[in-house]
């Protein structure tokens, strides 16, 4: 949209009619292609992770960044990813990860006391999720600090663990980068509350949709993300 916006600067702007259409034109067509639902959902599609062929692990760790704390009753408020808890909660159940492993602490530069997961313990307990399964690691405040801090919980208490990394799908690919750069053994990752569809409607293509502009927007927080964190290897 800022993009949009100068372009539309840039036209009004403009004293010569010729660079105004061409101005006009370009954000006719960048308008077209960043709310066009269908575009994005394909782009989303090649980038977002598959499930992998399930196996038994010792330890799931479910990435932080899918809940908050409600201020009206000081308790859990789950977000857009809190997917990534319930789908460990599922393998839990399932008997195909034998503990969870909370990793998140706070990333706020200003109020650092509410650890989302002491927030996320309290809603595995309330649910009967025994403590014997759960570990939580409150001290992180990225995915660089998620790999550290998890990997060397689990090191001391279970070198040999069989590890899942449970998140996004569309995080899935800076989380493997950053993960297996640090790990000592093959790990596997679980893909949770996928972007976008893989169907689509005819509308999908030919209608505008804001809700595309937000998908790039988390898709070009994602590829910086991954850039920089393959620069930091």
């Amino acid at each position: 949209m800022v993009w949009i916006f100068v372009l539309l600067i840039f036209a009004i702007a403009s004293k010569n009619p010729k660079k105004r259409k061409r101005y006009l034109v370009f954000v006719l067509i960048l308008f077209f292609f960043f709310a066009n639902t269908f575009i994005v959902g394909k782009v989303m599609n090649a980038y977002e992770a598959d499930y992998p062929e399930i196996q038994h692990y010792d330890v799931g760790i479910v990435l932080g960044g899918f809940s908050g704390l409600n201020k009206r009753n000081n308790e859990i408020a789950f977000g857009w990813s809190s997917d990534r808890l319930f789908q460990a909660i599922a393998l839990y159940k399932k008997g195909e990860i034998n503990k969870i492993l909370l990793s998140s602490g706070n990333a706020n530069l200003i109020n650092k006391q509410v650890k989302e997961a002491d927030l996320a313990i309290k809603y595995l307990k309330l649910i009967g999720i025994p403590d014997s399964a759960i570990l939580i690691e409150n001290q992180s405040r990225n995915t660089i600090e998620n790999a550290k801090y998890s990997l060397a919980l689990i090191e001391k208490n279970n070198p040999g663990a069989k590890i899942l990394v449970v998140t996004s799908a569309w995080h899935i690919q800076r989380a493997k980068l950053i993960f297996d750069r640090q790990a000592k053994r093959k790990i596997e990752y679980y893909p949770t509350n996928f972007a976008e569809n893989t169907d689509f409607e005819l509308g999908d293509l030919i209608i505008p949709n804001a809700a595309a502009l937000e998908t790039w927007e988390l898709l070009f927080k994602e590829w910086i993300g991954l850039v920089v964190d393959r620069v930091r290897a």
